[in-house]
């Protein structure tokens, strides 16, 4: 274990000039500016809901962004991690000891609010990116170098982000597992009873459709980091259209899937980002016809046909219920989305509704398809 990453800062994307994500993120998602920076061809705008701080870099300079790495990818895609550890540095050195690749070598960027330090590793994980950042000497609002944006509350939607799923490619998950582990002291969160680390969890999506596998990966406790999700076909998947490969395909490799972002109200979430414009997957009719799915929802307080105006899935059971409820993808490329989640005692991902996104992408696909 080598650099326990203590929490996460941002999540950075990279978008071509004029793509609509910064607008998007505040107008449908109810997130606020926080901080911006305009130099070498590049504009950066930090927004934040909550403790979830999204990074937009828009542009191609022909240098790297302030406390990124330009991945020259060919479509839009969330390609950073910024992680807080302790000595940016010396965490720096250590892996490139292991053999890691660091395109940007350990820098120092101060402002009169105080200075940081940060590198950037390449994971096996396609384009994404890690930025290792030391700003326990930086007293300002994000990070410098960065003007803060002043902006009015935001409506309080989302708290912080309970999750990160990375799409892989099939057998890579156990040779990702141990790369996290060793690097940044992620440790294997079962999600079943029992549960093989080299196996995680295997969801079959019914009817011949394939199925993911699922591991799970959280950091010791202490920190404030997300549980990081690996999500790959199960072998002998025979549809291409299923979310991971449609996904691989899109985004030309593995990378950032979605972010699931904790609401303490996901009623009033989802009511609001729908009359924002903000657009949600519709899930499949039979969900909610499913044996047992009423009693499953009336046992958690919630009204079956309020959940299924909003399209909010719940699964769970002895009092410990999750609510999930997915957004289309944020990039024409169908290359990211968000995820808004609530948790009544449930600290997993509930098995039917995983199936019920995997329906509702198929659905999607479909629909796009006839258009």
């Amino acid at each position: 274990m080598t650099a326990p990453a203590r929490r996460l800062c941002h999540i950075a994307f990279h978008v071509p000039t004029g793509q609509p994500l910064a607008r998007d993120l505040q107008h449908l998602f109810g997130f606020q500016p926080l901080a911006a920076r305009e130099a070498g061809g590049w504009r950066q705008l930090a927004l934040r809901s909550g403790d979830a701080v999204f990074l937009v870099n828009e542009g191609s300079g022909p240098g790297e962004p302030l406390y990124g790495l330009n991945p020259c990818h060919s479509v839009p895609s969330a390609t950073n991690l910024c992680f807080d550890v302790d000595d940016a540095g010396g965490v720096a050195r250590a892996l490139a000891a292991r053999g890691c690749r660091v395109p940007v070598p350990p820098v120092s960027v101060w402002d009169a609010q105080g200075a940081a330090s940060y590198a950037v590793v390449s994971s096996p994980a396609g384009n994404l990116s890690l930025t290792l950042l030391d700003r326990a000497g930086y007293r300002g609002p994000f990070l410098p170098g960065f003007t803060p944006v002043s902006s009015a509350p935001g409506p309080g939607w989302v708290s912080h982000v309970d999750h990160l799923t990375l799409a892989c490619t099939s057998g890579s998950s156990p040779t990702l597992r141990r790369w996290f582990h060793d690097c940044l002291g992620f440790r294997h969160l079962p999600l079943s009873l029992g549960e093989d680390p080299e196996l995680g969890l295997e969801v079959a999506a019914g009817s011949g459709r394939g199925g993911l596998r699922l591991t799970a990966l959280q950091t010791p406790p202490g920190s404030v980091v997300p549980t990081l999700v690996l999500a790959e076909s199960l072998p002998g998947t025979t549809s291409k259209q299923d979310q991971v490969e449609q996904f691989l395909t899109r985004h030309k490799g593995p990378g950032l899937q979605h972010a699931g972002l904790y609401t303490p109200n996901i009623m009033e979430a989802t009511e609001g980002m729908v009359v924002a414009g903000g657009q949600l997957l519709t899930p499949p009719e039979a969900y909610y016809q499913q044996p047992g799915k009423e009693e499953q929802i009336l046992a958690a307080g919630h009204k079956p046909s309020l959940l299924a105006r909003q399209g909010i899935l719940l699964d769970g059971d002895n009092d410990k219920f999750l609510l999930q409820v997915f957004t289309k993808s944020l990039f024409a490329e169908g290359t990211f989305f968000l995820e808004l989640i609530q948790r009544q005692g449930a600290t997993g991902f509930g098995q039917d509704n995983i199936r019920a996104l995997w329906q509702s992408v198929q659905e999607e696909a479909a629909r796009a398809q006839e258009a």
